[in-house]
């Protein structure tokens, strides 16, 4: 089946590249959207609009007000009664049952070039053991389990990235409730790999011709290229590369350029409105032909004409050649806005989970690597719920300082992996009477 995403998908990566502004990077929305719809699929809509103890919005507004954390208060906007789930799924650009449904048909039937995964931890003692109709709800291939530590959440994201993501993008705390995470990634090899140019190939007005000194070119077949009008930036310009398939299965890498003083989000938006039909390898509405346009060069194409034999019934034949830099990129994310969903998504979590969460944090970390013979990008997003900071108060700390002689007793501990104590646990094995201490060694110093 189809899964009927592209339209929310595209909405949700506005919003997320918007808040990421123009700077270079990668992301990935797929990867943000489905924790979103993994938190729609265990909401109950009767436990968000009444928020249980410790989604309370008034006790969230308290904790912002004590210690000043931006979660908090998001939180709080989140879970107040007039909002209910309407924002969870404002935010997914679908509702909560139908966005939940589509996580489950990607996450169950994954794609044989993306490798994909979630997982929902909760702290141990939190009432994980208990059989709860959450658990149904969510995709059978997405991991429950007891929250792991820090080497635990960054093992998971190496291992679900093949190598890519080396840490998971959060650090795991005492005040951490429960955690959502998802890893996306794929590895490709073109059907068709660029041939190699000099970068001045890139136009005399560009920078990069000058900073770099080789970039990749189209080869004659297996890409595809068009000139392409849109309301939103004009004419652009436009490549696609394609992956060797796999069991019927591709992926389809597009290129997207505007005249330079089209805002990022533009050029982002009309790629994204682009790729619709570039699965099917369809021509792009608005596509230009070459015949409607002036010879010569403009900051996008140049255009030149030549007799050739050609096939074509007019006798007039269009070919797109493309020119490309290679890239890499590696970015952090903060996905705290309240125009992610998050927010909406921890409080919706918190009430299926009867947890008293009243902050949240969430980040993700990506990559990509752009080159001659392929293509390879990862992303893992988190997502943790936490608990509120206790009231503020009045600490001291002692500083122990052992600057006179003093005893000192070592204990032999004996605790088998049965649980059952040993013999040797709690005897004293050696002990001492320091008077006489050493300086710290030059090569320890």
């Amino acid at each position: 089946m189809t899964t009927d995403l592209h339209g929310p998908l595209a909405a949700y990566a506005e919003r997320l590249h918007a808040t990421i502004g123009d700077r270079h990077h990668v992301a990935s929305p797929l990867g943000a959207w489905l924790l979103l719809a993994l938190s729609a699929a265990t909401a109950d809509a009767d436990q968000v609009t009444r928020p249980k103890t410790g989604t309370d919005p008034t006790e969230a507004t308290d904790l912002a007000a004590a210690t000043g954390p931006k979660t908090a208060n998001d939180l709080a906007a989140a879970t107040g009664p007039e909002t209910g789930t309407g924002r969870l799924a404002d935010a997914l650009g679908t509702d909560l049952a139908r966005a939940a449904e589509v996580a489950r048909t990607l996450l169950d039937a994954p794609h044989p070039l993306v490798a994909s995964a979630t997982a929902l931890w909760l702290r141990p003692g939190r009432r994980t053991d208990e059989p709860a109709g959450w658990r149904a709800a969510l995709p059978t291939a997405t991991e429950v389990g007891a929250l792991p530590d820090q080497a635990g959440l960054d093992a998971w994201a190496r291992e679900h990235t093949d190598g890519l993501i080396e840490t998971f993008p959060l650090k795991v705390h005492p005040d951490v409730v429960f955690a959502l995470a998802s890893a996306l990634a794929t590895r490709i090899s073109w059907a068709q790999p660029f041939e190699v140019t000099d970068a001045r190939a890139l136009g005399p007005a560009s920078v990069w011709a000058r900073d770099l000194r080789r970039a990749l070119r189209s080869p004659d077949h297996g890409h595809q290229g068009a000139i392409v009008t849109t309301d939103r930036a004009g004419d652009v310009i436009v490549h696609a590369a394609r992956a060797q398939a796999t069991d019927g299965a591709g992926l389809v890498v597009l290129s997207v350029a505007a005249a330079p003083h089209v805002p990022p989000a533009d050029v982002l938006a009309v790629a994204y409105d682009l790729s619709a039909g570039a699965a099917e390898g369809a021509q792009p509405a608005g596509r230009r032909s070459l015949f409607d346009l002036p010879l010569g060069d403009t900051a996008l194409w140049t255009l030149r004409e030549e007799r050739v034999r050609t096939r074509a019934r007019d006798g007039r034949e269009e070919r797109h050649s493309a020119v490309l830099p290679c890239w890499s990129a590696r970015s952090e994310h903060d996905l705290t806005a309240e125009s992610l969903g998050f927010p909406a998504a921890t409080a919706a979590l918190a009430g299926a989970l009867d947890q008293p969460v009243q902050g949240f944090e969430a980040r993700q970390v990506a990559m990509a690597r752009y080159g001659r013979y392929g293509f390879e990008a990862a992303a893992v997003t988190g997502m943790f719920g936490t608990v509120s900071l206790p009231p503020e108060g009045v600490a001291r700390t002692a500083e122990l300082r052992f600057g006179h002689p003093y005893a000192v007793v070592a204990v032999a501990t004996d605790t088998r992996a049965d649980g059952v104590t040993g013999p040797w646990h709690g005897v004293p094995v050696f002990s001492a009477w320091v008077t006489e201490p050493d300086d710290l060694p030059d090569a320890d110093a």
